[in-house]
């Protein structure tokens, strides 16, 4: 069973629809014992760094994230909440992450080349950089669904799947049993839901 972390933040319906369709039984929750008692664990997020921060610590699910990872559970970020998972964030400032993943998220705007447009919103595809679990189903080249404008960078060592935006963008990390897509799964058809399927069949 998987858990999804609710917090306030996250397409939380449409991911549990992808989760049934590949016949998962998932949960949506704000309680810490149903997160800690799932076999794994998904943090999903849309909207602004800080304030997810701020509404993760508010209803104490910085603590079921932490648990669960100390506790080996398989934690999957999606987008926002991929990038909760790095050191620090760039938006609109520097603010504090969750620091299960070496790295900082950085903005688009002044790296991309003149006429790329911020956000990146699309379909474009995947570059693996690495063996992962979380990709061992998905396609060198297979496309995904993006909606970002910022972007986890020094992060070498959970890397493990780029795209090409007019430079080499993160679009999926994996250390250990921490693993994220600043991409939407969800919203990625059967990619998507191939990279669903590998996620619930890793075991901590």
């Amino acid at each position: 069973m998987t858990a999804i972390i609710d917090y306030g933040v996250g397409n939380l319906f449409s991911l549990k629809c992808s989760l049934a369709a590949i016949g998962e039984e998932s949960l949506v929750t704000g309680e810490k014992d149903e997160i800690l008692r799932a076999d794994r664990v998904i943090l999903p997020g849309v909207g602004a760094f800080a304030d997810a921060y701020k509404k993760l610590c508010d209803t104490g699910m910085d603590a079921a994230v932490y648990a669960a990872a100390d506790a080996g559970k398989p934690l999957l970020g999606i987008c926002l909440g991929m990038q909760l998972l790095f050191e620090r964030s760039f938006e609109y400032g520097e603010h504090r992450g969750l620091g299960l993943l070496r790295g900082e998220v950085v903005g688009m705007s002044g790296r991309l080349p003149a006429g790329l447009a911020i956000p990146q919103i699309g379909w474009n595809a995947l570059h693996k950089t690495k063996e992962s679990r979380i990709l061992s189903k998905t396609p060198e080249g297979g496309y995904v669904y993006f909606v970002h404008s910022y972007f986890a960078a020094g992060c070498s060592d959970s890397l493990a799947a780029t795209t090409d935006y007019g430079l080499e963008l993160t679009a999926a990390v994996e250390n250990g049993n921490i693993c994220g897509c600043q991409f939407h799964p969800e919203k990625s058809g059967g990619v998507g839901l191939d990279i669903l399927r590998a996620f619930c069949e890793m075991e901590g």
